[in-house]
């Protein structure tokens, strides 16, 4: 099967038969070449039945480590699920880490390095890996693959270049809002996104009006009166970025931006160190570009965690949204170590 797959992957790449190079490959569930029945295993699940039955699969291989959780829905009815993973016999007031993709529906490198490190922290917690135990031990893990779910699902079946949601507006045949222009934050408050509905970054008509976003925030919000956020990632792709707050202006917070950049810059630099590329860091205006109604603002100046960031996953633009299948195993191994970088400086600071 493994062959096969492969062989179809090349045709794919050499002839274009299919939109997007690796149209598969997001359906394969990244594993250690010495796991090869179990990459299999959970390419069959992936495939035929989606991301939610690979996070089941995933908490019953590691029942004592790993559940599945409800963090929101979608205005055509989906389950927003991601998985919550901790070390075994972790207690309750553990600090929580927060990490979300798939916002933008095209960004499909997103979900696929999210399911890469969720399975790296289990496999590397199992082998002993001392610095992987080490984080999982300090933290709870909040890990939603697709946020997006609307949006993520129209580009399989529709269209592979959507980012929006796919809400309908009474006021416009246009269809979706931006939903990292969403977020209640700063909202509307800068040039950084748009009131016009067939907007690319349409803010939508209120802020948390986007069913995903606004569960997602009363996920958070709720988590937050019990244990300690302490981490907030949102995975986006392209770039090659490690950016943090502020958004919404070109200011950079005054008391913590040197930390805030320091984390950036632990993640980079083990990036760098495990062969991957240079990337960026900087604060999301002054890095890439100013957006309003972030995620990352709103973790940072609404739930007050103080390490959030914006990841720009590879490449720099050569194939962009539409990266081949052969960088993806590539992508999830460095950025893993990016993670756990940037996950142990926010344990020791």
């Amino acid at each position: 099967m493994l062959a096969g797959v492969v062989t179809l992957l090349g045709f794919i790449a050499v002839y274009g038969k299919i939109t997007y190079e690796g149209h598969l490959v997001l359906r394969i569930i990244p594993q250690s070449e010495n796991e090869v029945e179990s990459v299999l295993q959970a390419q069959r699940i992936a495939e035929e039945k989606g991301i939610n039955t690979w996070m089941a699969e995933t908490a019953h291989t590691y029942s004592s480590m790993a559940e599945v959780i409800t963090v929101s829905s979608s205005y055509e009815g989906r389950d927003i699920k991601g998985l919550k993973i901790s070390g075994p016999g972790s207690g309750s007031s553990n600090p929580a880490i927060w990490l979300q993709g798939g916002i933008h529906a095209r960004e499909w490198i997103s979900p696929a390095t999210l399911i890469y490190m969720a399975n790296a922290l289990l496999r590397d917690y199992t082998d002993g890996r001392r610095n992987v135990v080490r984080i999982v031990d300090g933290f709870d893990w909040y890990i939603v693959p697709v946020l997006n779910a609307d949006g993520y699902e129209y580009t399989w079946s529709d269209d592979r270049m959507w980012r929006k949601t796919r809400s309908i507006h009474p006021t416009s045949d246009c269809v979706g809002v931006d939903p990292n222009r969403n977020w209640d934050h700063q909202w509307g408050e800068s040039e950084g996104s748009s009131g016009a509905a067939c907007s690319e970054t349409y803010r939508g008509p209120k802020a948390c009006s986007e069913p995903c976003i606004h569960g997602a925030t009363e996920y958070l919000l709720n988590l937050s009166k019990n244990v300690t956020v302490r981490g907030f990632i949102d995975m986006h792709s392209y770039s090659q970025m490690w950016m943090t707050p502020w958004g919404y202006t070109k200011d950079v917070p005054e008391t913590d931006f040197d930390i805030q950049d320091a984390s950036s810059v632990a993640a980079v630099d083990a990036i760098s160190n495990a062969g991957g590329p240079i990337y960026d860091h900087g604060t999301i205006a002054n890095t890439i570009y100013i957006s309003n109604g972030n995620s990352v603002d709103w973790a940072y100046g609404k739930l007050g965690v103080l390490y959030s960031a914006a990841v720009e996953l590879p490449d720099k633009g050569q194939y962009g949204f539409l990266l081949p299948q052969d960088q993806i195993i590539r992508v999830g191994t460095e950025t893993f170590q990016g993670l756990v970088a940037w996950a142990t400086y926010v344990l020791e600071h």
